[in-house]
């Protein structure tokens, strides 16, 4: 019962207040406002940069391979230790190359000394030159023969090829080897390159020496300073671009082959550049354009380019009330724009320094929307709860 006479008490107050009402009022007719955010455009440094992303590569890296056969009886490296080039890594059964290595040694010493007897009675005209050309022959072709053995030899004890890392093995101790088999991958970790596929628009924008910084995912937070190495003077027909080496050093190994890298290559900077954020820009009819929030003219109404009044557009999110006198509006302006990194880009023509441009919300209006600009600081500190106190 008390419900229902508290309805009807609200309802005839509304009333006399409609009723009440003069022209005065009428004419403080409130509107619907679109809520943006928006920032004013200023100068500050930009950079003028290509960004792009590769997987790190090692510039040097080989297979060890067995240069002969033979069981494997020691394994002196393990997987993740240094080596140096010709650093023995491995042992095989030498056995029978030691015997061969024996016999080649006793071959030569015979015909040695045979041919200290030929060369004797040759001198004494005893051995006609044919002869004695034979035994020169004989001793020689022995000679290689015993160097061929001591290589084979020399051949059981696998050696690094080149400075670096083990990465992988792949052979146990007590496996019979066979010659070419692969044993051990070794990767040099410095430096690493990174490769990128530019557009062939850069070709004459990017040149070797130039820095590079890059991020890589593993490892957040943190960038590395590197160089171009070298560009290819090559566009591929097939892709259009060009490619581009970046040399970077591991420094204590941080950096790992195979990690995949965002690189940045600045080749200008600017220190004063009129810039404004990249979520203002608008992409749209070829054009490139943003919404400047100007002053709007007392009305609740908006005019558009045929000429006939229509309401304000109605908008996306809870509007705010209020007086209409009060009111911004959304402008369209189309810019040019020059450098861009990866938060600012820079305007060449459209702006001025302190022209405020829509960040949030320039997909809920139109050139003439009525909006309300937030005032995104005192949001956040009003969104801050206030501890209560204790009596």
């Amino acid at each position: 019962m008390c419900r229902t006479l508290l309805i009807v008490f609200a309802s005839l107050l509304l009333s006399a207040c409609g009723n009440g009402g003069t022209e005065k009022d009428k004419a403080a007719e409130t509107v619907a406002l679109v809520p943006v955010e928006a920032v004013a455009a200023a100068a500050r440094p930009i950079d003028a940069s290509y960004s792009g992303t590769a997987t790190l590569e090692a510039d040097r890296e080989a297979d060890v391979v067995a240069k002969t056969g033979g069981v494997l009886l020691r394994l002196l490296v393990e997987e993740g230790d240094a080596v140096r080039q010709g650093q023995v890594l491995a042992r095989l059964d030498d056995a029978s190359p030691r015997l061969s290595l024996a016999k080649a040694e006793a071959t030569l010493r015979k015909l040695e000394a045979d041919y200290r007897r030929a060369d004797e009675m040759f001198g004494r005209k005893l051995l006609s030159l044919e002869e004695h050309d034979k035994i020169k022959f004989d001793l020689d072709n022995q000679r290689a023969v015993h160097d061929l053995s001591r290589l084979e030899l020399s051949y059981t004890n696998v050696i690094a090829p080149i400075d670096g890392v083990i990465g992988k093995r792949m052979v146990k101790e007590g496996n019979l080897i066979q010659v070419n088999q692969p044993l051990f991958h070794i990767v040099d970790f410095d430096p690493l390159l990174g490769v990128l596929n530019v557009p062939e628009r850069e070709l004459n924008i990017l040149k070797p020496g130039q820095p590079v910084s890059m991020s890589v995912d593993a490892l957040p937070g943190q960038r590395f300073p590197g160089v171009i190495e070298r560009v290819s003077p090559v566009v591929e027909a097939a892709s259009g671009t060009f490619r581009v080496t970046c040399r970077f050093n591991a420094t204590l190994q941080t950096l790992k082959p195979g990690m995949f890298g965002r690189i940045d290559v600045v080749y200008d900077r600017k220190q004063d550049a009129l810039a404004i954020p990249r979520g203002a820009l608008i992409e749209e009819d070829g054009e490139t354009a943003v919404y400047l929030i100007v002053d709007a003219p007392p009305s609740a109404e908006v005019k558009p380019k045929d000429g006939k009044a229509v309401d304000a557009p109605a908008p996306a999110a809870a509007p705010a009330a209020v007086p209409a006198a009060a009111a911004l509006h959304a402008q369209r302006r189309v810019v040019h724009i020059g450098f861009s990194d990866s938060e600012y880009v820079e305007v060449r023509d459209g702006l001025k320094a302190g022209d405020r441009v829509i960040t949030v919300g320039r997909n809920a209006v139109r050139d003439g929307t009525l909006v309300q600009v937030l005032d995104t600081a005192a949001a956040s500190a009003s969104s801050v709860p206030v501890a209560e106190k204790t009596p």
